[in-house]
């Protein structure tokens, strides 16, 4: 009996043993087919995981450029708007410069005058084909009348032709409705500079016997009581002599530029 209970002992023993290196071998047969499986998946999968990888790499790449671009253009408007400013800027320092060199010029013939004129700026025109005038920023509280001589640093541009309270209307020398009484500086001669509606003036009454070439100044000769004597009107640029007649005619242009007109002097009585 003995020996057959220790038979029985070694048989259930090596069973065992048997049991357990099959489980082993199916363990690693497993182990083995998920590796396979894995190997099979990753070669599959691995495109579309670089393909997806790259493109959300893309992406993040394009919207941090949108924004870094965004970020470009917001700086760029303010640099522009920055220029912009200074050369506003630069304008206004040069055109107070150019004011200030005008204003010296008049308030030099201001003093010339003993303090008796007025500075004003030209607010406004009312320029025609026959009416040439314009408006200063100065009235009749500033001591400014009608038919008041009005110059600049150039010569005559006009007269006073209304006088308002804080503005005044100035007829310029070019409109066909004025005539002042002038003569040439070199020969004397006298004549009346009148308007004609144009960038231009005419003198008329000048004797067909009188010396007069282009190039000849002429100016105010003090007669009318409007303009005193010896402010320089323009220069002769034409010269007609006729066959007959008693007078010869002569275009006139402006010494004072009236299409650029900004200051003025009002002579006062």
């Amino acid at each position: 009996m003995p020996r057959k209970g220790n038979k029985r002992n070694i048989v259930l023993v090596l069973a065992i043993l048997l049991f357990s290196l099959a489980l082993m071998t199916l363990n690693v047969k497993q182990e083995k087919g998920v590796r396979f499986l894995d190997s099979i998946a990753g070669v599959i999968l691995s495109p579309f995981q670089n393909f997806f990888t790259q493109t959300i790499q893309s992406v993040s790449n394009s919207i941090n450029h949108y924004f870094f671009l965004v970020d470009v253009a917001r700086q760029n408007d303010q640099l522009k708007l920055e220029v912009q400013r200074l050369i506003s800027e630069k304008n206004q320092l040069i055109e107070r410069l150019a004011s200030q060199k005008r204003l010296a010029k008049l308030m030099a013939h201001e003093d010339d005058w003993e303090k008796r004129a007025v500075v004003a700026s030209v607010i406004g025109r009312d320029a025609t084909q026959w009416s040439k005038v314009v408006v200063i920023n100065k009235g009749t509280q500033n001591g400014i009348k009608d038919h008041l001589a009005v110059i600049t640093d150039a010569g005559v541009i006009g007269q006073v032709i209304h006088a308002g309270i804080n503005t005044s209307k100035v007829l310029l020398i070019v409109d066909g409705r004025s005539a002042v009484d002038a003569l040439f500086q070199g020969s004397r001669a006298s004549g009346v500079v009148v308007g004609v509606g144009e960038d231009e003036c005419l003198m008329k009454f000048v004797p067909n016997t009188a010396d007069v070439e282009v190039g000849d100044p002429v100016l105010s000769s003090g007669l009318g009581g409007i303009f005193p004597k010896g402010l320089i009107i323009g220069k002769v640029s034409q010269v007609f002599r006729k066959k007959q007649g008693l007078f010869q005619e002569i275009i006139l242009i402006p010494s004072s530029d009236l299409s650029r007109l900004e200051e003025v002097l009002v002579l006062l009585p």
